[in-house]
């Protein structure tokens, strides 16, 4: 008899544990941001200072990102936007060497995240493509995996010999997962 109380004690106490549980994974936590993915497409315009030549030489870069159409899994930023200024060494013929940095992302709903990334380009007819793969580091979607394709015109030939390349704008797409 004691053992058929225990079975019955046992089977009760599984019950309510299996309730509990599953009645506080389909509440879940209150704070709990929802398992997004982020997906925009853009922009990006690059300018150069002094403009690139074949001479390589320490040149000033500045990009301006746009990203006007994000699609997130919650449904809250819409849009995005990027810049920044740096100091590279680079010539026309040495524009596909890989590299590491930060990109902070500013995002329609007043937040941002900022990317540890690193990169490299590739010429493929006749543009150059920048990969940039990272992980979110501070802000929103922190802790998530990011990977920025970046599509250039190549440099012309004739600008590389004469006054330089002084910019470029291209596509840009963004996908945060």
């Amino acid at each position: 008899m004691s053992v058929m109380r225990s079975r019955a004690r046992s089977a009760a106490l599984a019950t309510a544990v299996t309730v509990l549980c599953t009645g506080a994974l389909a509440a879940g936590p209150a704070h709990a941001e929802p398992l997004a993915l982020l997906q925009c497409q853009g922009t990006e315009s690059v300018a150069y200072s002094p403009g690139i030549t074949f001479q390589p030489q320490d040149v000033d870069i500045t990009t301006d990102g746009r990203l006007g159409s994000c699609v997130d899994g919650a449904g809250e930023v819409t849009s995005g936007a990027y810049g920044e200024r740096f100091t590279l060494h680079a010539g026309c013929n040495d524009l596909l060497g890989g590299f590491q940095g930060s990109r902070t992302f500013t995002w329609s709903t007043g937040d941002t995240s900022v990317i540890e990334v690193g990169g490299s380009s590739t010429a493929v007819a006749g543009q150059v493509v920048t990969t940039l793969t990272g992980t979110v580091v501070q802000g929103r979607f922190q802790g998530r995996t990011a990977t920025q394709v970046i599509t250039l015109p190549q440099p012309g030939l004739l600008l590389c010999l004469t006054t330089g390349v002084t910019g470029a704008t291209g596509v840009t797409t963004l996908t945060i997962v």
